[in-house]
Order: C-alpha cells, then sequence, then structure tokens
C-alpha cells in the first residue's frame, strides 16, 4: 500500500471485522476543498460512508498510485473520482486504470463510477466515452429514470416499502460523456442534456454521471473556478447558479443513499426525494445512446 493510502486510512480510522473499500481518487485536492473538508477523500467517505465500522483505502490514481493486485480481493467494492482529465485519453495511469476497472469486473467487485469514473467504467468494458454534443453540463439538473428498466436492480430495490423516484435533481459538472454504452449496459437514467445518466452492468458495475457526493458549496466554487479559468461563459455560470434555486438543490440523500446501497451489495434502502412527474418521453429499455456522456471534477 501506498503512503497515500496508508495516511488516509489512518485518518479515517481503522475498525477490525467491517467492510473495505477503495477510493481511487483521479484528481488533485483544489483549494476550497482541503480548506473546507480536508479534501475530496473527505467529501466521499462523508457521502458513501456508512457508520463507522467500515476501512476505506485512498489511492490517487492520477499520480500514479494503484491498489497492490494481490490486495484486490480484500475489498467489497471500489469508487472511482470525477477527474478533470478526459476519461477518453491515452495517458497511462488513464490506461492503467481502464485495466484495473477491467479486472476488477472480471472479479464480480462492485465498481461505482462518478463522472469521469462513469465513462472510464463505460470505456474499460468496452463503450464508447468522447466530449458531450451538447457542451458543458453545469448546474442542478432533473435527472430522470427509466421505469421500463429498473426492475432486476438489488441495488434500486433496496427496502420494499420505499419506491424510486421517477426523477432526482443532481449536480453536473462535465464536457465529456458517454457516446456508447458497454455491450451488456442498461441505461436506468438520462436527463435533458445527458443522454446517459446512470447506467448499470449486472449488479457489480454502476455509472452515475453526475456528482452525488458534492454539495451545493462545491458546486458554487467550481461554478468560480471554471468561469475564472476561462473554461465557461459568464452566462453559463450564472445559469448553473440558478438552477440551484430553480430545483431547490440536489436530492442529495437520495443519490448518496442509492450509491451506498449498490456498494452494500444492495442491502440499505434508498431514500426518497419528493417525485416529480414530468412529461418526457422514456428512453428505450437497453437502449444504447448515439450522442455523449461527460467528465470533469
Amino acid at each position: 500500500m501506498t503512503a497515500a493510502a496508508t495516511t488516509a486510512k489512518l485518518a479515517a480510522g481503522i475498525h477490525g471485522g467491517g467492510r473495505r473499500y477503495a477510493l481511487l481518487l483521479a484528481l488533485w485536492d483544489s483549494e476550497y476543498a482541503q480548506k473546507v473538508y480536508g479534501g475530496y477523500y473527505n467529501v466521499f467517505v462523508s457521502a458513501f460512508g456508512g457508520d463507522g465500522g467500515e476501512r476505506w483505502d485512498c489511492f490517487r490514481v492520477i499520480a500514479g498510485e494503484f491498489p497492490a493486485p494481490e490486495d484486490l480481493a480484500s475489498y467489497d467494492g471500489f469508487v472511482v473520482s470525477g477527474s478533470p482529465h478526459d476519461a477518453h485519453g491515452d495517458d497511462p495511469w488513464i490506461r492503467r486504470l481502464c485495466a484495473l476497472v477491467q479486472a476488477l469486473h472480471a472479479m464480480e467487485k462492485r465498481v461505482l463510477g462518478i463522472c469521469f469514473g462513469h465513462q472510464v467504467l463505460c470505456r474499460a468494458l468496452g463503450g464508447r466515452v468522447g466530449k458531450a454534443r451538447n457542451g458543458w453540463d453545469v448546474g442542478v439538473k432533473k435527472v430522470t429514470f427509466v421505469q421500463d428498466c429498473l426492475e432486476g436492480f438489488d441495488f434500486l430495490a433496496g427496502d420494499l416499502d420505499v419506491q424510486l423516484p421517477s426523477s432526482a435533481s443532481l449536480i453536473e459538472v462535465h464536457q465529456d460523456e458517454v457516446w456508447d454504452t458497454p455491450p451488456e449496459a442498461t441505461v436506468l437514467a438520462s436527463s435533458e442534456k445527458t443522454r446517459v445518466e446512470v447506467f448499470a452492468v449486472g449488479e457489480h458495475a454502476l455509472g452515475i454521471q453526475g456528482h452525488p457526493e458534492y454539495t451545493t458549496d462545491i458546486l458554487h466554487n467550481l461554478i468560480d473556478r471554471l468561469t475564472t479559468q476561462g473554461a465557461i461563459q459568464g452566462c453559463v455560470g450564472e445559469d448553473a447558479r440558478r438552477t440551484v434555486a430553480e430545483t431547490g438543490g440536489p436530492d442529495r440523500a437520495f443519490w448518496t443513499s442509492l450509491c451506498k446501497n449498490f456498494l452494500n451489495g444492495g442491502r440499505q434502502s434508498c431514500g426518497r426525494p419528493t417525485p416529480v412527474v414530468t412529461g418526457r418521453q422514456r428512453l428505450l429499455h437497453r437502449r444504447r445512446s448515439d450522442g455523449p456522456v461527460g467528465l470533469q471534477c
């Protein structure tokens, strides 16, 4: 294990007998995330961690830090973070990350991909990713579930007394997207701008284009940084800020519960935001997208 992974593990505390997860960070900590949260490691563990009876090891894959092959079997699940890099790029660490995801999938290990991680998961399992056809997608957006495709996924069932909502708001910050899903993938959700918001391959691979782990203040800071850097125009940033007020913010409790449910093997119920019924047409079952899905953290 790398020194960084050991430090993160000690910071989180070691609890014997609990579940063990690996967080694969594909980005560096922003000044804001470091100052307010102590880094993205804490953002993720706070969002997806349980009651403290589990262990989270952190690997900064962007720096070439990866779990040892002999340790992979000891993990119950893996989370691949967002990144400012392109999931369709050929950087050595990105290719290595894709190879790791392929190995984990062959081992039937649960892999949750967030934003860039969602796209890496798609690429590694045989899909295609690239620049988003509609450009940057930034803000709090309504994600609509494909109701005809939800049956058979234990992590979506949770408590049988709780139904999934028809849609839920989610923070989006990406300029790349999924063009074609992997051959065995099922598209579970879409949005107005992004056709593949959520996809799954069986019970062991789940990709989410948005950021369930982000809070509204992190989004505002990202908008500020992207605008200052000239990555997005000022009007795009203003529109993104308006979405927070228009939606009332992300349905974060629902999304984090869904992610925990997936990582825990479908044994935790998903919280439910107030359903929002839309007139948008549902995607066809297992439809492969012919347009793109995003990246960026």
